[in-house]
């Protein structure tokens, strides 16, 4: 019979090097060893990268929250017609006569009564107050149809939906819980009416939960809108015949409209504000990334300084400055690797938090931080980049260390 032999994880990890050059094999091992002989003096450096890479990856998840919830707030079956040239649904505006004519075009679908699946929609803005400090903001108000509830993403978790003719709203999740008197049962005071609450709506986590719906003839009343809509949501038969019908309306010069994708819509939406939110990721990481490889650096120059005899050992032994060189770098990046490692662990925590900004309906939206694999992996880059630029100095300095004065230290 064979002999089987069995490898412990440093002995397969000395096979598996074994063919590589003298200097990485150098490298692994004798930073490894290095590593672990002088872990308080790294936890210095790995603790400074660690905190930046946590500050790094919880900013991109909040970024990447805000345009997830943006773009979960359609439907990729749904099309949005908008008046042309607008910027958001808050600045568009077209007349019944419109909306009639394009609900009943042959590539919006129907239910199963036959009636199309088209939901004309009022939107304005509104300030209420906060649970929190009862500071007043603005929240975005949707004046609907009980179609809505069909063409929507959207799902009574508590009550019913409004009845139409009165003075009800169903809210959003996020603003039952944000603003005050907003739980069902709850009176919200809009445009001088009291609004009873009948019902929490959840909307899969999108922009949907941080509004309050009502009928949308009372609320055309109440805010003085008769006779017009902000914009109409359809669901199409073919999805793909979106781009068609767009072109087509463009040479209507009676229908001043656009139509395209929903989920395309509210994906646009993040725009200037999620474009701020990666520019202050990027910043404040950078300001703090400086402070880190600084720190990093100072370790690793400590660590040249308190061996120079075992620099001037290995140089004694033959091996080449390059191999030296290899040495440190390696070791800098098993830090930052370690420290990218633990930073991410330590970002985990916020996956989930709620937070608010403002959007481009001057509204409040509320969504939740999301961290991604993306946002870990470019965790994870940054920490090697801190490690490589920090180690680097210090590497280059032991490599070209004379070995008469590092027998001499």
């Amino acid at each position: 019979m064979a002999q089987t032999t069995s490898l412990t994880f440093p002995g397969r990890v000395a096979r598996w090097l074994r063919g590589w050059p003298l200097g990485v094999r150098l490298g692994f091992s004798y930073s490894f060893h290095n590593v672990r002989q002088r872990w308080k003096v790294t936890l210095l450096a790995l603790g400074g990268i660690a905190l930046v890479v946590a500050v790094f990856v919880a900013l991109l998840s909040l970024q990447s929250g805000l345009r997830l919830a943006l773009a979960e707030s359609g439907r990729p079956d749904n099309g949005i017609i908008v008046q042309r040239g607008s910027q958001g649904e808050l600045m568009s505006g077209f007349g019944r006569r419109t909306a009639d004519r394009l609900s009943v075009d042959d590539r919006v679908a129907r239910n199963a009564e036959g009636r199309p699946l088209a939901s004309p929609e009022l939107v304005v803005a509104v300030v209420l107050p906060r649970k929190a400090d009862g500071l007043e903001t603005n929240v975005q108000v949707r004046g609907v149809t009980p179609m809505a509830f069909s063409v929507r993403n959207v799902e009574i978790v508590e009550g019913r939906q409004p009845t139409p003719g009165l003075d009800e709203v169903v809210v959003g999740a996020k603003v039952a819980e944000r603003f005050s008197n907003a739980g069902l049962g709850g009176s919200l005071r809009i445009k001088g009416r009291d609004w009873r609450v009948v019902g929490v709506f959840t909307a899969e986590g999108s922009a949907f939960e941080s509004e309050v719906w009502g009928d949308v003839g009372v609320m055309q009343s109440a805010f003085n809108r008769v006779g017009g809509f902000q914009s109409l949501t359809v669901r199409m038969a073919d999805p793909a015949q979106i781009a068609a019908w767009n072109r087509e309306l463009q040479t209507n010069p009676e229908l001043q409209v656009d139509v395209e994708p929903e989920r395309a819509y509210y994906a646009k939406q993040a725009g200037l504000v999620g474009t701020a939110l990666l520019f202050l990721a990027l910043f404040v990481s950078v300001v703090m990334g400086v402070g880190a490889v600084f720190g990093a650096m100072n370790t690793m120059y400590a660590l040249v300084a308190h061996r120079t005899r075992e620099i001037a050992t290995l140089r004694a032994l033959g091996f080449p400055r390059v191999a030296i060189l290899v040495c440190f770098v390696i070791e800098s990046l098993f830090v930052a690797l370690a420290a990218g490692l633990l930073g991410c662990l330590l970002a985990l925590p916020v996956n989930g938090l709620t937070t608010a900004t403002g959007n481009v309906t001057f509204s409040e939206l509320a969504f939740a931080f999301r961290i991604t694999p993306a946002s870990l992996a470019a965790g994870l880059v940054f920490a090697l980049v801190m490690g490589f630029v920090g180690g680097l100095l210090p590497a280059f300095r032991a490599s070209r260390m004379e070995l008469t004065a590092a027998l001499r230290n």
